[in-house]
């Protein structure tokens, strides 16, 4: 077992220099930065901001298109046509998932990011091979991050036949969550949706993560529905509706009885901050009690060609978005792709606290706004207390993964 030693001199949220102890990878003491030449095995974190590290609390591996040459993007408009065309582009792919997602995750961690919720597709048309490839790139990199899986009938749940049994031996197989997709938009039948989800979660003892892209009154109408489903199911608490634009589309007054339901039933809501569409508004919402978090969905695949991987950049875009420049709006953003995340997952062992796991991003700034400002490259990511990547890279000693 590794002895105790100490990471020094590091400034937690940018506050006093202080030094934490690693005690068998987890969080020790803590006291203020000591003028003394460092111990064996001690970590010198040379002043920098420290923070916990990032939370991509919504993304979709299995779909990437990293690390092969660029593809021009050819989907549709609308949602069914993007659906469609991605099932073409993903029949057609001849590199495997292992080492597309294997290299996109490679690029998260070395950014920053040491929890991640992932949604796999349960389509009949993949097959469970493709489940498989996600539960094995999971445990292949086991070491180096926490990912949580939520089985997601993209193509369709009700109307798509073998996609509720591919759910089920997913969740069977240790997948964490029951996804769903636009209850009305997708499959026409919100009721017949909702409770094929919601029955799988009790029956396994899960949580629920639904895809909710229905704009306006439509919307709404349909997380009305969640929040009966939630408290019907006794699911409080582990619920997480992602997107939901439709809570950007409205007046406040005619969202904020629906706020209270969300916040009464702890259901959690992530955004990735597009510019293009109403967004949930986070201002009010996190007042209303609701906690709001953030993912890149998509990265660069058949969806967009966006998005990097990089949690501090999708940060600086919900601080965009909402023009937040003060240093208390600038934290709130940060949060919102730190501590809200795990929040949102239920990921009680996450923080700076003792006992917590000894997880950090040291970065080069005098105050998390700078950090989000700046956004540099410059990065040290460290896992049980370890040093598991610098500079936006992994360790070499760590690239020759089993």
């Amino acid at each position: 077992m590794q002895h105790p030693f100490w990471l020094r001199n590091v400034r937690p949220y940018g506050g006093v220099a202080e030094d934490i102890e690693i005690v068998a990878g987890r969080i020790g003491a803590r006291r203020p930065a000591a003028n003394l030449p460092l111990a064996d095995g001690d970590l010198d974190g040379g002043g920098q901001l420290l923070t916990p590290p990032l939370v991509e609390a919504h993304t979709h591996l299995d779909k990437t298109l990293w690390s092969l040459p660029w593809q021009p993007h050819s989907a549709a408009d609308n949602l069914r046509a993007r659906i469609d065309n991605e099932r073409r582009i993903l029949r057609e792919q001849t590199v495997p998932i292992a080492e597309r997602a294997g290299a996109l995750l490679e690029h998260c961690i070395g950014k920053g990011t040491q929890l991640l919720r992932c949604h796999v597709d349960a389509d009949p048309e993949l097959g469970w091979s493709h489940i498989e490839a996600m539960l094995a790139l999971r445990e292949r990199y086991a070491e180096l991050v926490d990912i949580e899986l939520v089985t997601f009938p993209q193509a369709g749940l009700v109307t798509r036949p073998g996609a509720a049994a591919l759910m089920r031996q997913a969740l069977q197989a240790g997948v964490e969550v029951v996804g769903g997709l636009d209850p009305c938009g997708i499959d026409g039948d919100p009721v017949a949706q909702l409770t094929q989800v919601f029955e799988l979660a009790a029956e396994f003892d899960r949580g629920v993560d639904i895809h909710l892209h229905d704009g306006g009154e439509l919307g709404l109408w349909q997380i009305a529905r969640i929040c009966d489903f939630t408290e019907q199911y006794r699911r409080q608490g582990r619920v997480m509706l992602s997107h939901a634009f439709c809570l950007g589309m409205l007046p406040w007054p005619k969202v904020a009885p629906l706020a209270a339901r969300l916040a009464a039933n702890g259901i959690s809501i992530v955004t990735t901050a597009p510019a293009d569409i109403g967004v949930p508004p986070f201002a009010e919402l996190t007042a209303a009690g609701v906690t709001v978090c953030l993912g890149s969905d998509g990265i660069r695949d058949a969806w967009s060609p966006m998005g990097n991987g990089d949690m501090l950049e999708r940060v600086m875009l919900q601080a965009y978005r909402f023009y937040e420049r003060t240093d208390a709006g600038l934290r709130a953003a940060f949060d919102a792709g730190t501590v809200n995340g795990a929040r949102a997952m239920g990921w009680a062992d996450y923080g700076l606290e003792q006992g917590k796991p000894a997880h950090f991003l040291l970065l080069p700034a005098e105050t998390v706004g700078e950090a989000i400002a700046l956004r540099p490259p410059q990065r040290t990511v460290i896992r049980h207390g370890r040093v598991i990547a610098r500079d936006g890279k992994l360790l070499e000693s760590l690239l020759a993964l089993p």
